[in-house]
């Protein structure tokens, strides 16, 4: 049994499809967690430690964002609020013109157990943002991140297809595979 630390529920169902081929069960609890100003590495391991400590249980979390190249990495860590403030029209219009539209969906999982130093696991999945929403699957940035080999968006795929790949699925499954041998 894994403990799942988010109030994002689409994250939940997220994991909960990936730990299901791994035969790991995943327990969700909402507990808010104050978020220092940093990278996704350092929220992710304040976030752990915080929660394992408070539940006195090994306990995982996940900080991700979307990195925009000609952006030089906004909306990055700050992707939650962007997404709340701006949405995907205002990132639409910030890239209004520019050719280069190189974008990493990065995810990281924090892992951390009582009495232990929490240990990360990056994943990431490399794409472009679309030049118009497409797509009603997903959630947050997903209609406009455009994955070439797919020849789709986030937004197009249904959660099944986007497991297959996602910076979720391969930070996820470097924690299962470390996760497993312990």
């Amino acid at each position: 049994m894994i403990t799942f630390i988010t109030g994002n529920k689409h994250k939940v169902i997220e994991a909960e499809n990936i730990f299901k081929d791994y035969d790991i069960n995943l327990e969700h609890i909402d507990l808010g967690y104050c978020e220092p100003q940093g990278t996704l590495e350092e929220v992710a391991i304040s976030g752990a430690k915080y929660a394992s400590r408070k539940l006195n249980k090994p306990v995982i979390v996940e900080d991700a964002g979307l990195f925009i190249k000609a952006l030089k990495g906004f909306p990055g860590t700050y992707s939650s609020y962007v997404q709340e403030t701006l949405g995907n029209q205002g990132i639409l219009k910030l890239l209004d013109g520019v050719n280069d539209r190189y974008a990493e969906f990065r995810s990281v999982i924090g892992y951390c157990a009582p009495n232990s130093e929490p240990k990360i696991f990056l994943g990431k999945v490399i794409g472009e943002i679309a030049v118009e929403e497409k797509g009603d699957l997903g959630f947050a940035f997903d209609p406009i991140f455009y994955v070439p080999a797919e020849s789709k968006t986030f937004g197009e795929l249904t959660t099944e297809e986007k497991n297959q790949f996602s910076h979720r699925k391969n930070s996820l499954e470097k924690f299962i595979k470390w996760y497993s041998i312990q």
